[in-house]
């Protein structure tokens, strides 16, 4: 689905990244684990298009097309979805209305106010959201469990091919961490969503097992494996030899 050959980024002229390369398939979940500045938000922005990171060589398809040519919100409408560490905070827009608008803009087949309603109190469900937070401003005096809770709701709500998760536990008790797994395990059963999930803990990989483990150091992954890989890290640390 997401294949990514030497990739190489810069950022106000300086190097991140420095020859990228990493292939994921349908309906299975990667974990990218490494030190603070190793280059993987860098990853996860460059895929979503963010205009600040500069593609210098290497090429990023998915789905066989090419989506450096393609804007971040033609990359969306591929299926592609990046959550946030610290979403925004929006007042006077609710998340019932926010949700609507991001769905008919995502998808062919436009629902009624009504109509979506029933798709978002279903979704809701799935989170334990109650509706009354639906009515609030998107974010608003939210805590940071609930804002995480939200952006994995409209993760349901998208329903996207590749889900990469951007230090998704950052501050995020195990309550939390559960409603973020709840979300990837539905989605990959019912869409066969895939997941790239960065993290520089092993304790949300409890919850969401993944298939493969990749250890980012100086803007290259450097080594692969699977989930005990990850526990290994943890007790060793990340001193690798590349």
């Amino acid at each position: 689905m997401l294949n990514i050959k030497d990739l190489h980024v810069n950022i106000e002229g300086k190097k991140v990244l420095n020859g990228v390369n990493l292939e994921i398939s349908k309906n299975s979940t990667h974990a990218l684990m490494g030190q603070n500045g190793s280059g993987k938000s860098t990853l996860a922005q460059t895929i979503m298009g963010n205009p600040i990171y500069e593609v210098v060589s290497g090429k990023v398809t998915f789905n066989g097309e090419n989506v450096l040519e393609l804007k971040p919100e033609e990359r969306s409408k591929k299926g592609i979805f990046l959550s946030f560490q610290y979403p925004s905070e929006v007042s006077g827009v609710s998340v019932q209305s926010y949700l609507r608008l991001i769905y008919n803009n995502s998808h062919e087949e436009k629902l009624s106010p009504v109509k979506f309603r029933e798709l978002l109190f279903a979704k809701s469900e799935i989170l334990g959201i109650k509706k009354e937070m639906l009515e609030r401003s998107l974010n608003e005096g939210f805590s940071g469990g609930e804002k995480k809770k939200m952006e994995m709701l409209q993760m349901l709500i998208l329903e996207p091919k590749l889900a990469i998760l951007d230090e998704v536990d950052s501050g995020l008790d195990i309550d939390a961490l559960k409603v973020v797994a709840t979300a990837v395990n539905y989605l990959k059963e019912k869409n066969q969503t895939s997941i790239l999930v960065i993290t520089h803990y092993a304790r949300i990989l409890k919850y969401l097992e993944p298939d493969f483990v990749h250890v980012m150091q100086d803007g290259q992954i450097v080594q692969s494996g699977d989930k005990n890989l990850a526990h290994e890290l943890e007790d060793k640390g990340y001193k690798i030899d590349a």
